[in-house]
């Protein structure tokens, strides 16, 4: 007698469901994408400025330390202002001694005198104006035979002597408003050098390295911090020469860096006029805006230059494709059964893939095929 129970049981339920697989379905979708070109480079700063006193003297404070971020202008630095303050004392000094020289009022605010109005000048004056006078008397004294020669000679070389001490008062005067002119500037010269013994940041940054501690002696011009900049940032890249005709001033730039899945978006600004003979590449530099400092310089970085606008094209889930031995498909579902296309895909878009070609846009593919064979039987889940 047969045995009937294999049979049997091949036909209940149970065994029907378990050669029907389960599967959910996506779609392909028509979309659009940029034209772009990938290529990798690293992240520099926009300049980096070494800080350093314009005078020399002993540091007195240190505000900023290693790594501290700094906006143009804020205090980096000072220095013991002692010498300085006595500095600007002498010259204030001297500036009011050259004022008093010239009939000035020390404390006033006027610059330039009459030299006629002068008290050195007017005395001059007055002894020219005697010898003259007595001179002309000599003379006339001398026409009319009462005086001797001689008497006239003295009054006349008495008058060339008030001459040229007059002209020497005037000489004077000038002297001394030069003078007057010379202590203003040593005394804003001084003020000057007060103000420089305080340190301020030229540039907004980051400290990069403080190289002076508080009491140490700082000299004019040596380096006390280096700061450097990082908004935006530099970003320096090779492209190669097959996608050099599209890398161009102004061209988007989306950036992604390791550890951060932030894209960061940034411009070219600047492309080589000439192709590298020894890497057939491309030198092009990007900037990228870094406001918050979240982007760090000598990072490796991930980037896309936009090369032309954006053309339509088919996108799957990024789940649906597989790849086998170079050998890239999609499964779908005809007739409630699994069916396996090839394609050829392109870049990735978030969660979806690019199909360069295989597939058009509305065929539904299969999410998560994983072992699924063509033919198969399928059963769709909602």
């Amino acid at each position: 007698m047969a045995d009937t129970s294999a049979a049997s049981t091949a036909g209940t339920p149970d065994a029907r469901n378990r050669s029907t697989k389960n599967v959910r379905l996506g779609s392909s979708t028509a979309g659009r994408l940029a034209e772009t070109i990938v290529v990798t480079g690293t992240l520099a700063a926009q300049d980096q400025i070494t800080a350093s006193m314009k005078v020399a003297g002993r540091v007195d404070a240190v505000m900023v330390d290693f790594g501290a971020n700094v906006v143009q202008g804020q205090i980096l630095a000072r220095l013991d202002p002692t010498d300085f303050h006595l500095r600007v004392e002498q010259a204030d000094a001297a500036l009011k001694q050259a004022r008093a020289r010239l009939g000035l009022d020390p404390d006033g605010t006027e610059e330039t005198v009459v030299a006629d109005q002068t008290p050195l000048v007017r005395q001059a004056r007055a002894q020219q104006e005697d010898a003259k006078l007595t001179a002309q008397r000599m003379q006339t004294l001398w026409d009319q035979k009462v005086i001797p020669k001689s008497q006239l000679d003295s009054a006349q070389a008495n008058l060339q002597v008030a001459e040229s001490r007059y002209d020497d008062a005037i000489e004077e005067i000038r002297n001394r408003q030069g003078v007057l002119l010379q202590r203003k500037s040593e005394l804003a010269s001084a003020r000057q050098q007060l103000a420089d013994t305080t340190l301020y940041a030229p540039v907004a940054g980051i400290i990069r390295e403080r190289m002076v501690s508080v009491g140490n002696y700082a000299n004019a011009g040596s380096p006390m911090f280096s700061i450097v900049m990082v908004h935006p940032l530099r970003l320096r890249l090779a492209v190669p020469e097959r996608g050099a005709s599209g890398a161009k001033v102004g061209a988007p730039v989306r950036v992604t860096v390791e550890g951060d899945t932030n894209v960061y978006k940034g411009t070219l600004v600047r492309v080589s006029p000439s192709i590298q003979e020894l890497g057939r590449t491309l030198m092009v530099e990007a900037e990228i805006p870094n406001e918050r400092g979240t982007l760090r310089p000598g990072a490796f970085a991930k980037a896309e230059i936009v090369t032309s606008a954006e053309k339509p094209t088919v996108f799957v889930p990024a789940a649906s494709v597989l790849s086998f031995a170079g050998v890239e498909k999609v499964m779908s579902v005809k007739d409630g059964k699994a069916i396996e296309l090839h394609i050829t895909t392109g870049r990735r878009n978030g969660d979806r893939i690019e199909i360069v070609d295989g597939l058009k846009a509305g065929i539904p593919v299969v999410l998560d095929p994983g072992n699924l064979s063509p033919g198969e039987t399928v059963n769709i889940e909602e």
